[in-house]
């Protein structure tokens, strides 16, 4: 029996420290299918900076992130009070206070036809990388009251809030044949922007990454943590392990 159990303990260790090299592994397969990865990462401070800027300046007039507080992105990004206040508050809320939008619900119905929603868990909702390519999938089309459409949410009831930084692009579609519908097959640039597309597809990485750190602000501490815990049961599971062979050496 003791043989036995003996026998059985290495696997056992062996199963919890291959379960934690898989826990902080990459993952290898996504749920978002064949969507272009954004490569964002929580640990890259400068990228979370750099899309907080960008969403406050270019996305937080229609949408809120209501379970968010500026206190807790100065902290969280390393930020002063007055560095938050002054460059990410366009609201008059107070430091402390959750974060709404600039433009109202009201409005936003009006103009849209329905009010933006809050993205405080889209990153949850949809995935970093859904963020990342829609942000780079608006294209003119004339067929759409506002003027513009999206291929990776078909007929979006918003216009394209980095354009200036893009620039504008059309889509371009294979026509439809029998009972299959038109495919999309590339963009074309109409109107150059202010950035070219390596510079602009780090803005866009860099609010997807705002917006997967916003969706879980614990997950910065998680994750600085979560090696040393795992590295710590690992020693302490050999540890235990040794002291089982040393209390056992004598049962026969």
């Amino acid at each position: 029996m003791t043989e036995t159990i003996m026998q059985k303990t290495p696997r056992w260790i062996a199963g919890l420290l291959v379960g934690a090299l898989l826990a902080v592994a990459p993952a290898m397969a996504s749920e978002e299918g064949a969507l272009a990865s954004s490569n964002a990462s929580l640990s890259d401070l400068g990228s979370l900076q750099n899309g907080a800027k960008m969403y406050f300046n270019y996305c937080s007039g229609c949408h809120s992130l209501k379970l968010m507080r500026y206190s807790r992105i100065a902290d969280d990004l390393q930020l002063s009070k007055e560095q938050v206040m002054q460059n990410f508050n366009f609201t008059g809320a107070n430091f402390g206070e959750q974060i709404p939008a600039t433009m109202s619900a009201e409005d936003g119905k009006t103009w849209f036809g329905a009010a933006p929603p809050d993205l405080s868990l889209m990153a949850r909702a949809k995935g970093v990388d859904y963020i990342y390519n829609y942000l780079k999938s608006f294209y003119l089309d004339s067929s759409r009251p506002i003027g513009w459409n999206n291929t990776v949410f078909p007929n979006a009831s918003m216009p394209n809030p980095l354009w200036e930084l893009q620039g504008i692009q059309t889509a371009k579609f294979k026509p439809a044949e029998g009972d299959v519908p038109a495919e999309f097959e590339k963009f074309e640039i109409h109107q150059a922007g202010t950035m070219n597309a390596e510079e602009f597809n780090a803005v866009a990485r860099d609010v997807a990454n705002f917006l997967q750190y916003a969706a879980e602000p614990a997950a910065l501490q998680r994750k600085s943590i979560g090696i040393w815990v795992l590295l710590f049961l690992s020693v302490f599971s050999l540890l235990a392990y040794f002291l089982k062979q040393e209390y056992w050496k004598d049962v026969h």
